[in-house]
Formats: C-alpha cells, structure tokens, sequence
C-alpha cells in the first residue's frame, strides 16, 4: 500500500508538472500575439494587410468572386417582416456604425479630460485640424469646379487615425510624446470634421418622421444619463432602434453612432477616496476570512469579499471607458479590416498617370498630399504666432510638419465618404486609386521625415 500511494502520488506529481510545462509552452506560443495586439501600430498593420488583400482579389482571374461577395444579400427579421441588405450595406452602415460610435467615445473622453477638454490645450490641434480640413477641400473643389465631380470635395479632408497614429508608433521614442498627443488630438477633431460633413452635405432625402423618432429616442437616452441608468445593455436596445430611425430618416446610419456615444455616461459612482476605503475594507474583510481556509473556492466569505470589491471597481469606472475598452480591440482588428476588404477593392486599370490627367482622382491627390501638410503647418503656425497657441514641449516645427504628411493618410474616412459622394458612378473607382496612391505617398514621406527629423535631434543632443 505505500508503495502503490508513492507511486500514485508521484503520478500525480508529473501529471502536475506536466500541465505546467503546457502551460508555459502555450504562453510562449501565445506571447508574440499577445505583444503584437497590444502594440500601437498593430491595427494600421492588419488594415494594410487587409488592403492588399482586397487590391490582390479585385485584380486577380477571381475578381468576380469578389464583386459577387459583397453584393451577396443578408436578410434579417421575423416571419414576414425580413430586412434584407447586400453584405457591402452591412459593413458600410452597420458595422461601421460602430465604428464611428467608438470614435464618439473617444471625442466625449477628449472633451472632458483630454487635451480638448482645456482651451489652451485643445487650440493647436483645433486650429491645424480646421486649416487641414479647409484646404484640401478648397483645392478639390478648386480642381473640380463646375464638373459632375465636385460632390466629392469631402473626401481630401479626412485623416485615418490608424494609420497616422501606426506610422508615429513605429518610430517609437524617436518622437516626442507630446508629438503623438497633438496628432491624436488633431485626428479627434479631424473626425468631428468628417462627422459633421456627413450628416450635412451628404444625406440625401431627410424623412422628417424618421428624424423626429430619431430626437425622441435622443432625448429617451439623455433621460437614462441623467436617472444614472448604467448598464450597457438598455443603451444598446436604444442604441438600434436609433440606428433604424436614422436609417428611415435619409441621414446617414453613422451620425447615429456618435450621437449614441455622446448620451453613454461618463461619471462614476465612487470617487478616489471612497474607492480606496471601500476596497481596503473588503481586503482586510478578505484576509480574515482565511481563517476558514486559504482556498477562495471552499471559503463563502472569501468569495463574498471577491464580488464585493469587483462591484466596487466597476462602480469607479465609467461605462464611457468599459465600452471604449471592450470595443477597441473589435473595431481594430475585425471591423476596420472588414471595411478595408469590402472598399479597397479596386481594378487598377491604367497607369496613375491615368487617374490624375482626370480632375476627380488629381484632387483627391493634391488635395492630401499638398493640402494636408499646408493647411495643418500652416494654421498651426499662425495660432503660435497670433499667441492664440503654444508649441508643445519639445517639439520642432520640421516634426509638425511632418504629421501634417501624415494628416494626409485619408484611407478609411476618404474612402468612406468617397462611397458617399459617388457611389454606383464612375467616379469611385478613380477616387479609390487616388486615396490610395496619396496614403501611400503621404505616409512614407511623412515616416521619412519624422525619421530624419529625430536622428538630426540626437545628433546634435
């Protein structure tokens, strides 16, 4: 007999250390994935990605294929009443519904405590984005008077905030943090920008019975803000009832998004101190009961305390930042990589000559390549020179300069509001190859300059 429970014991023994050694095999394995979805850059990486991917597909012997996937139909609903919708509406205005509910987060969170939340703060940015957004649109417009392509002038005026904010995190502390602060900042107000040019210019026919279910769910919303209602779940079922409302109204799915996120709470339910008194009390309620026995499985007490001090910490925290938290990981890696498959796709016909001897697609390419870095250099400097801002610490103006080469990364939003302006004409495809093409020239250019600014900055320190 104590031979047999040696045995079995050391059994067991080995059965345990052999779970380790999986355990530690399959974090290793994991690790790499793990580090690669937390990096900055990772998300402007799987949208690359996903870009040449759909560039690859819309130009290979299956083009076909890919056409026909996008516009395959997806039908919900209940016994008679059946909403069906192409694959392509799905992620254009459902999913990046989404979306752009995640980019109202972030515009909230800027405004209460970020760098919009302060006058002086939020004044650089404010002024490069406005000077970003005008005079592109003016050299589009400017190019494209008087032709069937004028619609289009929103497209230069977007900056794809993935892409920029990569570009930045791959140079890593070869830039100043104040530097990544300023172009998030300008991208916040560059998206309100695209946000209010949506709702205004490119909505079609307003239903107005559709707009006015839209403001009394609006007003249903702001009412549960202010009764405290906090659960994720009553803000959701609003939240699509109030994407069908904008969907009947004519006002693009989208602005529903944002406006949902404006109505999310942002206030806690215990401040600082409380928090900390409260979760001291359940630790020290939690070490007491070890009396009963270490293991938090077999002890009530110890178990009571766990869910007590997980209600405390939930009530420290905003349902502005949960939600902001638990989307990003799903906007960036499958959302964003759908939109890009879905839109990318584009036959390149001709050379790019081609695209820009036409008005549409030399707009699109002067507009974020030269556009871009003039309008935000240039307005940013006349805030700094009129006092009205302050250049942030250790930052150069070359460096400035170059996120303004970066502002002209349109992608997601051009090619958004590209859909918008010429869908089902001509125009698109032409519209496509130019934001691809100026991203491209944008973003490289923009990296190289960021690059041989911060060596220059070494060199001489």
């Amino acid at each position: 007999m104590p031979i047999k429970k040696t045995r079995s014991g050391g059994s067991k023994s080995g059965e345990k250390k052999s779970q380790t050694r999986s355990e530690i095999y399959l974090t290793q394995i994991l690790r790499p994935f793990q580090r690669f979805a937390e990096e900055e850059a990772s998300g402007g990486i799987v949208l690359l990605l996903c870009t040449v991917v759909a560039l690859a597909w819309s130009n290979s012997p299956w083009k076909e294929s890919y056409a026909a996937l996008w516009h395959m139909e997806l039908a919900i609903g209940l016994g008679n009443s059946v909403f069906s919708k192409s694959l392509h509406f799905w992620i254009n205005d459902g999913l990046m519904t989404i979306f752009f509910f995640l980019v109202g987060l972030e515009i909230k969170r800027e405004l209460l405590v970020g760098e919009l939340a302060s006058a002086r703060r939020a004044a650089l940015p404010i002024v490069a984005a406005v000077g970003g957004m005008l005079v592109p649109a003016a050299i589009y417009a400017a190019m494209n008077v008087g032709s069937a392509g004028a619609r289009g002038w929103g497209i230069p005026m977007a900056t794809d905030i993935a892409f920029a904010v990569g570009i930045l995190a791959l140079l890593g502390n070869r830039v100043p943090v104040s530097l990544k602060v300023f172009l998030v900042a300008l991208a916040i107000v560059d998206d309100i920008g695209a946000v209010l040019v949506i709702a205004i210019f490119y909505t079609s026919e307003i239903s107005w019975g559709g707009l006015f279910a839209a403001f009394i769910l609006l007003l249903i919303l702001a009412a549960a803000n202010r009764s405290h209602v906090r659960h994720a779940l009553i803000y959701s079922l609003l939240g699509l009832f109030l994407w069908w409302a904008f969907l009947k109204s004519g006002v693009h799915t989208t602005i529903a998004g944002v406006l949902l996120a404006m109505m999310i709470p942002a206030r806690t339910r215990i401040d600082a101190k409380g928090l900390l008194v409260r979760s001291r009390s359940l630790l020290d309620q939690f070490e007491r009961a070890g009396r009963h026995g270490e293991s938090i499985l077999s002890n009530a007490q110890r178990q009571a305390a766990l869910q007590s001090l997980e209600e405390t910490c939930e009530h420290a925290e905003t349902p502005l930042q949960r939600l902001e938290h638990a989307l990003h990981p799903w906007v960036t890696f499958i959302i964003m990589p759908l939109f890009a498959l879905a839109n990318a796709g584009v036959t390149l016909e001709g050379s790019i000559a081609s695209v820009l001897s036409q008005r549409v697609g030399l707009g699109v390419v002067l507009g974020l390549v030269l556009g871009k870095q003039i309008g935000i250099t240039l307005f940013a400097w006349l805030a700094v020179r009129s006092g009205v801002a302050a250049l942030p610490s250790a930052v150069q103006w070359r460096q400035i300069y170059g996120v303004g080469w970066l502002g002209g990364i349109g992608f997601t939003m051009s090619l958004f509001i590209a859909d918008l302006a010429f869908r089902g004409t001509a125009h698109l495809p032409t519209a496509k190859i130019g934001i691809l093409a100026a991203s491209i020239v944008a973003g490289v250019s923009g990296g190289m300059i960021l690059y041989q600014t911060s060596t220059t900055v070494n060199s001489s320190e």
